[in-house]
């Protein structure tokens, strides 16, 4: 599981800084409020199963995925479902509340939703609930090798 520190370093490299909170900071909501922005420019990171397929999806936190749209950008069949928090950690390599979209393993498929390119900047997890990182949806597409699709409501 990669730990805040390699989060930090990973992130160091782009120059990129990690911003930590005293509070704990593991919804849209919360992060907005420690950040000081709006709910929509958190940049919340979920994972889903697809089927027995693990995908990430990275949106506003102000919006909901829709199913029927994740399966067709992720070309994939089946039941979408939000998986159990044990099978957060396996997928991922971190605990719900602070999944971040960096340093994931590579077989994940990670999909970046456009809903993002309302803001010239977001703040996504930076791999535990008390952190966030200021970053661009390029940014977000080019160090995670994401997919730019269009997944929300």
């Amino acid at each position: 599981m990669p730990t805040i520190a390699e989060v930090k370093s990973f992130l160091a490299t782009q120059n990129i800084q990690v911003m930590e909170f005293q509070q704990p900071t593991p919804t849209s909501e919360t992060a907005a409020q420690a950040v000081g922005c709006s709910v929509g420019e958190i940049a919340k990171t979920i994972l889903f199963i697809v089927g027995t397929q693990p995908v990430v999806v990275v949106t506003c936190g102000d919006l909901k995925i829709k199913g029927s749209r994740l399966k067709q950008a992720a070309q994939l069949t089946g039941k979408v479902r939000l998986p159990q928090a044990d099978e957060v950690v396996h997928y991922t390599g971190y605990e719900p509340g602070g999944v971040c979209p960096f340093l994931l393993p590579p077989h994940l498929t990670v999909l970046i939703d456009r809903s993002m390119r309302r803001f010239p900047r977001v703040f996504a997890a930076a791999g535990n609930a008390n952190s966030a990182v200021p970053i661009t949806v390029d940014q977000l597409l080019d160090m995670t090798g994401g997919l730019e699709v269009e997944v929300c409501e």
